[in-house]
């Protein structure tokens, strides 16, 4: 299927929807958070762990689950996550005490790190002209943006109106319908000959896996705990499963990390910009809720209801302006275009933002620029990585720049958490302490600058689709 004629429109439709609700997750639960603790007698720290087991699984199993679409099926993995995250979701929505919610969120994380991979890998399989490809990468990446942008606003509505347990039962009956439009809507796998069995490098997953568990929980848990026993003692694991982990990739003849994808520069260039996506646009979302709500006087629901425009704008420009941008520019100056927009959005929270400021005058104007930004750099990122690399190995690689992504995210937002902190110090000043953090987010951006002018090809357009056209026009030809 090369282009968006009916049949592409319908899996785009189904591929994105389970995208939307896939990253709803990783904020729905915030507002929610006060009558979960009070229903299931959660403590403070394990309160904090209804956002972190999620977290902590989607990050740490995206590397092997990529892997695993290119050698099991594209189809069957992505049918394979959404029944693990519908389950994870019951088991979340019923659930009598915090043990249960926590390992139901857990699943959910499992069922989404294997989604995501298994989608990015069908749309560069379904959508193989140019143009469709651009258009379908620009709604997946609104899509992505949109539910983590709506996730607060959303979260309060169904809370105060049906209670907490529908944030987590509402994506039940979305999962049926995905799992029972999957085999009609979707392409499916391949066969292959009993003699060309897969071979998953089980122990390679087991040590890469395990390394980034380790690492997303220090990240997650180093600004509460500090360098305490526990921290350090699972960052030595961390390093240990990693050169692990490195030294199995170099000895198995069917490695996680394919040998030669990190050869491909648009692959390799994907990475690093993925990884400082996360680390920018990741913490602008939580500092953003904590001013609002900690320094400007909104409520919960209130502050999700600000951050909103963000989710609307970023779909409008993702279904208009952008498809046409990357056909016309490259994903390259697209890229480099969206980081300085959301450079620019990050610096003025950073300088304008305060107890007194207004919605109209200050945060509406920056957070319409980081929408405008968001979509851009999600598809610049991503979209000649992973049609850059060999058509058997594109599952492996949006594993890779997923759990670039992720990472990224659990590493920046430590990283401003703890800046913010360390401003704020025992005077209390929250807002200083929050603009710190939207100014390091800000240089974290104008990395990402730095890195699509100077690592992506440096081509009109992106040499996925150049390579793609090219090899229709000789088709054409003969």
């Amino acid at each position: 299927m090369k282009t968006l004629g009916r049949g592409g429109l319908a899996a785009l439709l189904l591929l994105t929807s389970v995208e939307l609700v896939v990253f709803l997750e990783v904020s729905i639960v915030n507002v929610a958070l006060p009558a979960l603790g009070a229903a299931l007698a959660f403590t403070g720290t394990g309160l904090a762990w209804v956002v972190n087991a999620y977290q902590l699984t989607f990050g740490g199993f995206q590397l092997v689950a990529g892997r695993a679409a290119d050698l099991l099926g594209r189809r069957r993995m992505f049918q394979l996550g959404i029944a693990l995250f519908a389950v994870g979701s019951l088991v979340c929505g019923l659930a009598p005490d915090a043990i249960t919610l926590l390992a139901g969120r857990a699943v959910q994380g499992v069922g989404a790190a294997i989604v995501v991979p298994a989608e990015l890998a069908m749309l560069a399989a379904i959508f193989t002209e140019p143009a469709a490809y651009r258009w379908a990468f620009g709604v997946w990446s609104a899509m992505a943006a949109a539910g983590a942008g709506s996730g607060v606003a959303l979260g309060g509505i169904l809370t105060q109106t049906l209670g907490w347990p529908w944030i987590f039962l509402i994506n039940v009956p979305i999962g049926l319908a995905a799992l029972i439009a999957s085999p009609r809507l979707l392409p499916a796998d391949p066969p292959r000959p009993r003699s060309d069995r897969p071979r998953l490098d089980l122990l390679g997953a087991l040590f890469g896996t395990g390394c980034l568990l380790a690492l997303v929980f220090v990240a997650s848990e180093l600004p509460v705990r500090g360098w305490d026993g526990l921290i350090l003692a699972t960052t030595a694991i961390t390093v240990a499963l990693g050169a692990l982990f490195a030294v199995n990739q170099r000895r198995h003849p069917q490695p996680i990390l394919p040998r030669g994808l990190l050869a491909e520069r648009e692959v390799r260039a994907g990475t690093v910009a993925n990884a400082l996506v996360g680390a920018a646009h990741v913490p602008a979302f939580v500092l953003l809720s904590l001013m609002l709500q900690e320094v400007m006087g909104y409520s919960a629901i209130a502050a999700g209801f600000a951050v909103l425009p963000i989710a609307v704008v970023n779909m409008v420009t993702a279904r208009t302006l952008l498809p046409r941008a990357v056909g016309r520019y490259g994903t390259r100056t697209v890229l480099g275009a969206g980081m300085s927009l959301l450079g620019f959005a990050l610096a003025g929270y950073a300088l304008f933002l305060h107890a007194g400021a207004g919605f109209l005058t200050v945060v509406l104007p920056f957070s319409v620029a980081f929408a405008v930004g968001l979509p851009a750099v999600f598809v610049g990122s991503t979209a000649s990585a992973v049609r850059a690399a060999p058509a058997d190995q594109q599952g492996a690689a949006s594993g890779l720049l997923n759990t670039a992504q992720r990472v990224g995210a659990a590493l920046g937002l430590t990283g401003v958490l703890l800046a913010a902190a360390a401003w704020t110090g025992p005077e209390a000043d929250i807002a200083g302490g929050l603009r710190v953090g939207f100014a390091i987010a800000a240089g974290l951006a104008a990395l990402g600058t730095v890195c699509a002018l100077v690592m992506f090809t440096r081509r009109g357009t992106d040499p996925a689709i150049a390579t793609a056209t090219a090899v229709q026009t000789q088709g054409a030809d003969r």
